[in-house]
């Protein structure tokens, strides 16, 4: 057994294949250490595990935290901040093709016995990701299921705002507390942790490096669910995500809507992609006097796409 792969007791249905353990970083100094320290008590009864961490050229001391970590992660260092998708396909390549994969974001913290819960799910033959109940660092529940995009969610949500469409069952979110209930069948679910089964990693394959940063992970769960493969959300299994909700910055606003409509557009005509801008448009106008941030958003579903690899991000974070 080599420094970074751990064996583990498995109880009930929970599988005996290894699971593989993906942290991405960039600049997660502050957070990383908190996640590494609940891993081994998270990971109890999930079986052998491989914690996996690539950096995306840090300028911070998140490579040397990784390395010292008594976890024994193999740490991968990029040449360059290559995204947050490269960050998950290095990693993938190594683990063996049936490995489970447990993606999660480097401000995640897990509670104890959380991923056993996740694994067990994951053996179901329809089975292609399973998600966690998320938690604020304050406790409180997170909103972290969501509905496909649609030009209607879209549009409800660029004229009544997105708390207000959601609460209404009309938004991307879901934030009915009875949603969070039960565990169920999901459109997708945010990326900050997902675990990957194995049968999906076969079929769906890489994860599309050209979002480089967010609508990576529903591009990934669409791709899941068309391969008539289920995201299922265990309300039994609970993480902490110290990141919270998303923080408004104009720069990562502009690189959040360019892959909205990259996303969008790939699946929809061109007819569709101007009324999905429009509705982009129309949030952004109605709120520009609000901050820089709404104004990018504006500005980008004005524009034509920039090329993906002329963004570099300057947080982390989903």
């Amino acid at each position: 057994m080599s420094v970074s792969e751990h064996t583990g007791q498995t109880s009930g249905l929970a599988s005996q294949a290894l699971l593989g353990v993906v942290i991405v970083t960039y600049n997660s100094a502050d957070v990383l250490p908190d996640l590494l320290n609940s891993l081994a008590a998270g990971l109890e009864g999930a079986g052998p595990y491989k914690v996996v961490v690539v950096d995306n050229k840090s300028s911070d001391r998140s490579v040397a935290i990784a390395q010292a970590h008594s976890i024994g992660a193999l740490v991968i260092r990029n040449s360059s901040n290559a995204g947050y998708a490269a960050g998950i396909n290095l990693a993938a390549t190594t683990l063996p093709a049936d490995a489970n994969m447990l993606i999660l974001n480097p401000d995640i913290r897990l509670l104890p016995g959380s991923v056993e819960k996740l694994v067990e799910r994951a053996t179901g033959e329809s089975i292609g990701v399973v998600v966690p109940l998320i938690l604020n660092a304050d406790g409180s529940r997170a909103n972290s299921l969501r509905r496909e995009p649609t030009l209607s969610t879209t549009w409800w949500q660029a004229l009544l705002g997105p708390t207000l469409a959601s609460r209404i069952g009309l938004g991307e979110m879901i934030t009915a507390k009875s949603a969070y209930d039960r565990g169920r069948s999901i459109d997708w679910a945010t990326g900050a942790i997902l675990l990957v089964a194995a049968r999906a990693r076969r079929r769906i394959g890489d994860w599309d490096e050209s979002f480089f940063l967010y609508s990576e992970e529903v591009d990934y769960q669409r791709r899941v669910r068309c391969a008539e493969l289920q995201i299922v959300f265990v309300p039994e299994a609970q993480v902490f995500h110290a990141g919270g909700d998303y923080k408004q910055s104009s720069a990562l606003t502009s690189i959040m809507t360019s892959n909205q409509i990259r996303y969008f557009s790939r699946h929809h005509g061109t007819v569709s992609t101007a009324m999905f801008r429009g509705a982009l448009a129309t949030f952004g106008l109605l709120r520009a006097w609000r901050s820089g941030a709404h104004r990018a958003v504006l500005k980008v579903a004005l524009s034509p796409l920039r090329p993906v690899r002329t963004y570099v991000y300057a947080e982390s974070g989903k």
